[in-house]
């Protein structure tokens, strides 16, 4: 498998991952009592990693475009 169809799967895992820890947290916050402190920090993690995996993602294309316009030139 390629890297960067390894990597939107893992992006998707990710964003299933994120997607619990903010049900958590709604659950949490909706239970009326005050949730310990680290259920605050449960979606931080992979909420981090979909930033960097996203970023890279969406700067993808135009970086294969700006390499494929550059091997025309030479």
């Amino acid at each position: 498998m390629k890297w960067n169809l390894w990597l939107r799967q893992a992006h998707r895992w990710i964003s299933i991952a994120f997607t619990v820890g903010v049900i958590i947290n709604t659950i949490a916050a909706m239970r009326g009592q005050e949730p310990p402190v680290w259920v605050y920090f449960l979606a931080g993690g992979p909420l981090i990693l979909l930033l960097i995996t996203g970023l890279y993602l969406f700067a993808l294309p135009y970086v294969t475009r700006r390499r494929a316009h550059g091997k025309a030139n030479a």
